[in-house]
């Protein structure tokens, strides 16, 4: 979702296009790639274990009218449904195509550069499934009952991204998409917040924000696995600061702190707290 819309819908990351039939060109290449790819590993390497990782984005309706319960619906059929469903079920969402098609992303109002065999390789049985998961959002029903995201919480609550902080979320998450789709193993393969966390006097990040934004996504980790889900394994986004993107070096997500005109790199109070989890294979409350 990431590359294909971010960089050829909105034009907020590279290539910076903004074609609505480009964009799904994209993403259904993408997956045709990942589904080659996991074939050729197979033949090249004797019990690989393969798999891929999509970004999940929850919606919540705004309000429990229809039209807003609609609006959610659209959001989920092309941010997490038009990927998975490929995946597991070898066909895109019929409500998220007929969305497309009403709202012009298709020429002559059909799929045409989906070719025989495509979604057969797209839905190569895979080994597991990675999520990357931040926040969820609300949406409202906009112009023609397009999603249109509202902000529901204060900004000092946000994230420097402007993303809202909801561990609940993830459990959520994990559980839909052991429900829906029963991969065999799963996985957090990214999970973090950038928030402008500098150094005191004696060099110190005391990032308390981080630390408890772990601590809870963690937590919710764990109830999810005891529900059921099919959990393996969580990684933080990230260990070090970054370059974010196209936002460049301004968001920090990192465990270290880099200071990027000397490299110097020294450890927050995050890194402390997410050592001692590792080392004690446990969530410390």
């Amino acid at each position: 979702w990431v590359i294909a819309n971010l960089g050829h819908l909105t034009g907020e990351h590279a290539p910076g296009h903004t074609d609505p039939e480009e964009t799904l060109r994209v993403a259904h290449h993408l997956l045709l790639s990942h589904g080659w790819a996991v074939r050729e590993l197979r033949s090249e390497v004797r019990g690989a274990r393969a798999g891929i990782v999509v970004n999940i984005v929850p919606p919540r309706p705004a309000t429990e009218s229809p039209e807003d319960l609609d609006a959610a619906r659209r959001f989920d059929g092309s941010f997490t449904r038009w990927y998975l469903d490929p995946i597991y079920r070898g066909s895109y969402p019929p409500d998220a195509v007929s969305d497309r098609i009403k709202d012009g992303h298709f020429k002559n109002t059909e799929i045409s550069f989906v070719l025989d065999g495509d979604m057969e390789a797209i839905c190569t049985e895979i080994d597991f499934l990675g999520i990357n998961y931040y926040n969820p959002v609300t949406v409202r029903s906009g112009p023609g009952g397009k999603p249109e995201l509202v902000r529901t919480v204060p900004e000092d609550q946000l994230t420097e991204m402007g993303w809202e902080v909801c561990p609940e979320a993830l459990y959520e998450v994990l559980v839909r998409v052991q429900n829906d789709y029963n991969p065999e193993q799963l996985f957090i393969t990214e999970n973090g917040a950038a928030f402008p966390d500098d150094p005191d006097n004696n060099g110190r990040v005391h990032d308390i924000r981080r630390v408890d934004y772990f601590r809870e996504h963690l937590k919710q980790g764990h109830r999810a696995i005891a529900d059921g889900v099919k959990l393996a394994g969580y990684f933080a986004w990230s260990l070090m600061d970054n370059f974010e993107w196209a936002h460049g070096y301004t968001k920090r997500f990192g465990l270290f702190r880099v200071e990027f005109d000397s490299q110097k790199r020294y450890p927050k109070d995050s890194a402390y707290y997410f050592r001692n989890t590792v080392q004690n294979n446990a969530v410390q409350i």
